[in-house]
């Protein structure tokens, strides 16, 4: 007995802890990642990206598709289309974060498959997504035109019409890229290139479905910052003046 009680009472010790370990429930998930689960649980067709804890109320955004709404830790409800303004600042919160999100490093661009057109000394950066069949491109293309000292990456972006890619591909496959673009948005003047060569449209049409790049003009600043739709000049100007300014303190797109 004195030998096997010790081997009895280890094997016992054994069982309680197994049974123990047994029972212990599984560690509870995250609320970020509770919300979410109840979310794809009730709306299976919305796409969810992420979810966060904000320091407003008992708010959770959402963010997915390319959109930003708001819930509560139970999922209960849903806040969609409004915006968050924060009283003591005025900030924009929604804005704010929907600039973050939709934010794209300049260096990861795939400058590579874009016009490039230089005036000046260059030093300015942006890059345009467009169509050559877009008004709104046109009219921000005649603007443009008399900003100087700037880089211009143009991605031919044709999704409003197949004449747009048949376009597209003309100006690609000019002998003079820059030249035949502006032609085509400045004069109305078509590239006489057939259009046949290797031209990279597809990598940039697909490159623009998964960026939920969906309108032109879309313009993307060297700090990253995505703006859907024309600007003015003069908002050109300070955005180009605020994507530098951007730069000097956090240099997170610079080639």
């Amino acid at each position: 007995m004195k030998t096997t009680f010790p081997l009895a009472a280890a094997l016992f010790s054994l069982g309680l802890c197994a049974a123990a370990l047994a029972q212990s429930p599984e560690p509870a998930k995250p609320v970020t990642e509770q919300v979410k689960a109840e979310l794809k649980k009730r709306f299976p067709d919305i796409p969810i990206d992420s979810v966060r804890k904000i320091t407003y109320g008992n708010l959770y955004e959402v963010a997915g598709g390319g959109e930003i709404f708001y819930t509560d830790d139970k999922a209960s409800f849903l806040y969609v289309g409004g915006q968050l303004i924060d009283t003591k600042t005025r900030e924009n919160v929604t804005e704010a974060r929907q600039k973050q999100l939709t934010a794209v490093k300049f260096d990861q661009l795939p400058l590579d498959a874009a016009v490039k057109i230089v005036r000046g000394n260059g030093s300015r950066k942006i890059a345009l997504f467009e169509d050559p069949n877009c008004g709104y491109c046109k009219r921000f293309e005649r603007d443009l035109a008399t900003v100087n000292d700037i880089t211009v990456y143009v991605f031919l972006y044709p999704i409003l019409s197949p004449d747009s890619t048949d376009k597209s591909k003309a100006v690609w496959c000019a002998a003079d890229r820059g030249k035949a673009w502006m032609d085509m948005m400045l004069k109305d003047s078509t590239p006489a290139s057939d259009g046949k060569c290797d031209t990279p449209i597809d990598k940039v049409l697909a490159f623009g479905r998964d960026k939920r790049i969906q309108g032109t003009p879309t313009i993307f600043f060297e700090d990253g910052e995505r703006v859907p739709g024309a600007m003015t000049k003069d908002q050109f100007e300070k955005r180009l003046v605020d994507a530098k300014a951007a730069l000097a303190k956090a240099p997170i797109a610079k080639q």
